[in-house]
């Protein structure tokens, strides 16, 4: 079954966009990421998603699991990693980072969303392990 079209998860992820849209349009651009991170993480919880902030991702090496500093902004119902960014264009690094979090944490489904634009549609990248 591929995880990253079920019904579960195309779910969470509507309502990380929506969620998204609707605090976009209430700050606009211009806020540091920490600011819009928590206000997502509300906006989730009010709309009954589990929201864990700064989930540690540990790193598999060899035998070990090892904790190699890497934190996920948001991880809603256990399933879906949302890195949230205010930066002023997005760049394949911000990209790999999301990849190497559902990878590392054997997510499905993610989201990068840059929060620093003038509509937010032009800021949710969805991105699929």
């Amino acid at each position: 079954m591929n995880l990253g079209k079920s019904p579960q998860l195309e779910a969470i992820g509507a309502d990380v966009v929506d969620a998204a849209l609707k605090v976009h349009t209430a700050l606009g651009p211009g806020l540091l990421e920490s600011v819009y991170e928590v206000c997502l993480a509300h906006e989730l919880t009010e709309r009954r998603r589990s929201v864990e902030r700064q989930r540690a991702v540990p790193v598999t090496y060899g035998p070990n699991r090892l904790e190699a500093g890497f934190r996920i902004d948001l991880l809603v119902d256990g399933l879906v990693v949302v890195e949230v960014k205010a930066v002023e264009k997005l760049v394949q690094v911000h990209v790999a980072q999301v990849i190497t979090y559902l990878k590392l944490g054997g997510y499905q489904l993610g989201y990068l969303l840059n929060f620093d634009v003038v509509h937010m549609r032009d800021g949710v990248k969805r991105l699929v392990n």
